[in-house]
């Protein structure tokens, strides 16, 4: 018999069959590997949870979160497992379970107070007095804290709260000095690294009335009647620069009110013919320089001594405020408070309070500063508040722009006409002010000015000054303080002696001189320092 052989072409056909059946094979065996298979039967693990630990039986396959809902063990959305939950349990696992815990805790702590020292000229020196003791504040501070099976991992601040603020202690020592006591009429206000003292009857009866130590000086202002004192105290909140408060000292305890009002720059004062009545302007606070942009707004407030103290009202709405309006405005009352004045860098006018408008008297030419802070006209009130005196900026020739002029002259307007220049050259800081009216020497009844005189008027942002006098019409000048040869002033907001009634005026002009005070006698050129500390920097005087 003849065996049949395969041709040629049979045998490829078979072995293409071979190739797709090992190419099926594979392809199983990998998706096999791909995915975990349950395998029949059960499985032993041990798991480790709440403090003991069991070993038990489960379905082959499962993972650790059904093993645990095999055995009734109940997990929490903060709970960690070893391994994870959605781990495939292999005979002879173990499982461990983590209880998280999360909780706040509140601690109470004490606020440790401060001891502020201050200089006294009127007790002896090495001499103290306690003024104000401290007493330690009260913090709460609320902690996040992480527990797993019940240890301590981890504790976070989350916030705390100042339940009471500490006080301070105050403690006057004594560094008297060889100073003269000299009678003054009225009451002398000063301010001393951050305190508010008054004088009363003569420069030897000093005493403090504020004394937190964080008055900023940008407002220090004596009621008329000498019994309040209004003023601003710095803030260390993120968008406060400044808080507004009044105190009143002529009771056996200074009152202290804070008036609700943040981020006074230029101005605030006492209403005139208002006994608790305040206008001020605010600004807002900014993180790049200078700190803040201007409202340019003008409100009042009430308050009562029992600390009521009402809505502010708008008189003058937020507005732009001129070409440098985001450095602000400043306002000025008559000596009569009749009128109110205000000043821009670039404009001096009235207020029209009846109407909330703003009229412009005089318009010139604003100081380009090519910096973060703008130049403002100083404006002052003659006694009978008919004549506005001021400084303003005046150009000169060669400049390319009259803005960066140097040359600042001292001007007056008489109301209803028009201004006139006195004195050419007295710097940009001249701080003019007239006296109340007077006899002077030749007997005349009529009143002075005084104004600071640049050292160097051409360089009068950096320069000292001199204390000079004049009459109103600007004629017969005459160097007041300090003496030639003399260093110069800082410049610097003084004043008059006030007037105490019909004829009663005194001519002595109290102003600061190295950070001390200094009582100047115009009419005799006599000038008396009244402190030491050299810590003073804004003064009143009403």
């Amino acid at each position: 018999m003849r065996l049949y052989q395969p041709n040629q072409k049979p045998m490829k056909i078979q072995l293409g069959y071979q190739r797709l059946f090992s190419m099926l094979a594979l392809s199983f065996l990998l998706t096999y590997c791909a995915f975990p298979q349950r395998q029949q039967g059960n499985i032993t693990v041990t798991v480790y949870a709440d403090g003991s630990s069991q070993v038990v039986d489960v379905p082959a396959g499962s993972t650790v979160r059904e093993a645990f809902e095999n055995i009734g063990i109940t997990i929490n959305s903060l709970d960690r497992f070893d391994p994870p939950l959605f781990t495939v349990l292999s005979n002879g696992a173990e499982i461990y379970l983590i209880r998280v815990e999360e909780e706040y805790i509140v601690e109470m702590s004490i606020l440790p107070y401060e001891t502020q020292v201050l200089r006294n000229e009127s007790l002896p020196e090495g001499e103290s007095r306690l003024i104000q003791p401290g007493a330690n504040g009260v913090q709460e501070t609320t902690f996040r804290v992480i527990l797993e099976n019940g240890i301590e991992i981890s504790r976070g601040q989350v916030k705390t709260f100042v339940v009471e603020p500490p006080t301070p202690e105050v403690v006057m020592v004594g560094s008297q000095s060889p100073f003269i006591t000299l009678p003054i009429p009225g009451t002398l206000a000063y301010l001393s690294a951050g305190n508010a003292w008054i004088m009363e009857e003569n420069t030897g009866i000093r005493r403090p009335v504020v004394t937190t130590g964080d008055l900023d000086g940008r407002v220090f202002s004596l009621s008329p009647k000498s019994n309040w004192l209004l003023y601003t105290r710095s803030d260390e909140s993120e968008d406060v620069i400044n808080t507004l408060w009044v105190t009143r000292f002529d009771t056996e305890e200074p009152i202290h009110i804070d008036l609700k009002v943040a981020n006074v720059i230029h101005f605030a004062d006492w209403v005139p013919g208002s006994i608790n009545g305040v206008v001020f302007s605010t600004a807002e606070a900014i993180p790049s320089p200078p700190g803040w942009e201007a409202n340019n707004d003008l409100l009042f407030l009430n308050f009562s001594s029992d600390g009521w103290v009402s809505r502010p009202r708008t008189t003058i709405q937020e507005n732009t405020g001129g070409v440098y309006g985001w450095w602000g405005v400043d306002f000025s009352y008559s000596s009569n408070g009749e009128r109110l004045a205000y000043a821009r860098s670039e404009e001096i006018g009235l207020v029209d309070i009846n109407n909330e408008t703003l009229f412009p008297l005089i318009n010139f030419i604003p100081l380009q500063t090519r910096s973060d802070w703008a130049w403002l006209p100083e404006i002052s009130w003659s006694p009978d508040g008919n004549y506005i005196y001021f400084v303003y900026h005046s150009p000169q020739e060669g400049l390319s722009s009259s803005e960066e002029s140097p040359l600042f002259d001292l001007a007056v307007f008489p109301l209803g006409g028009m201004p006139v220049s006195l004195i050419p050259e007295v710097g940009m800081f001249a701080y003019p002010l007239p006296s109340p009216i007077r006899q002077l020497p030749n007997g005349e009844k009529s009143y002075q000015v005084a104004y600071l005189q640049a050292l160097l008027p051409t360089q009068s942002r950096t320069s000292g000054y001199q204390l000079m006098l004049v009459d109103r019409d600007g004629s017969n000048p005459a160097l007041v303080f300090p003496p030639i040869g003399k260093p110069g002033l800082s410049p610097h907001r003084y004043l008059w002696a006030p007037e105490m009634g019909e004829g009663e005026v005194y001519p002595l002009i109290a102003l600061i001189y190295d950070g001390d005070l200094w009582l100047i006698d115009v009419d005799t050129g006599s000038a008396q320092q009244l402190t030491g500390d050299g810590l003073i920097t804004t003064i009143d005087w009403k």
